[in-house]
């Protein structure tokens, strides 16, 4: 017996409705082509694969950030705990400066704009760029990360965005 399935769309409401409910990690993307740095909080932020070390994320057309994002070479992204819901935020409010002097940024060796405090970073090559209803999906080859020597010393919870909102996940929400 097989099933029978109909074709149909669901509206962008209730898409958005059920994606609200399926928390998310938080990453802040970072990059520059040459005409200023940009940067933009992301929850569409997964590991691809191991071999080589790969992640891709979303960017939206909407974001002022997308289009130097989607032109870039190379690109940071920003792994978050729960003491850095700032800079998520900063990332994701238009219309600030997110490289003002009262923000702690700095560049990589090799001219990539990024936040040396994060919890962790992966600098990455994009190797692919996907166009998708709006959106660009973008796979990036990862071929440096933070000092593990400087990520090992931090305890702070991961920073989760779930329903329009941020939380901390912490030992208290380990299931048995």
């Amino acid at each position: 017996m097989s099933a029978t399935f109909v074709d149909q769309k669901i509206s962008a409401e209730d898409f958005k409705f059920a994606f609200r409910h399926h928390p998310a990690g938080v990453g802040i993307i970072t990059a520059d082509v040459g005409n200023g740095p940009v940067a933009m909080t992301v929850s569409s932020l997964a590991s691809v694969g191991i071999n080589p070390p790969s992640l891709v994320f979303s960017a939206s057309a909407l974001s002022s950030s997308t289009e130097t994002i989607c032109a870039a070479e190379t690109v940071v992204v920003h792994l978050l705990a729960s003491n850095q819901v700032e800079l998520a935020k900063l990332g994701a409010t238009s219309g600030v400066d997110r490289f003002g002097a009262d923000i702690e940024w700095s560049r990589l060796p090799t001219g990539e704009p990024y936040y040396p405090n994060a919890n962790s970073w992966l600098r990455g090559r994009v190797v692919n760029r996907i166009d998708v209803s709006g959106s660009t999906l973008i796979v990036v080859e990862a071929i440096e990360s933070k000092p593990r020597e400087d990520a090992e010393h931090s305890d702070a919870a991961p920073l989760v965005y779930h329903n329009r909102k941020w939380f901390a996940l912490g030992e208290h929400a380990e299931l048995a």
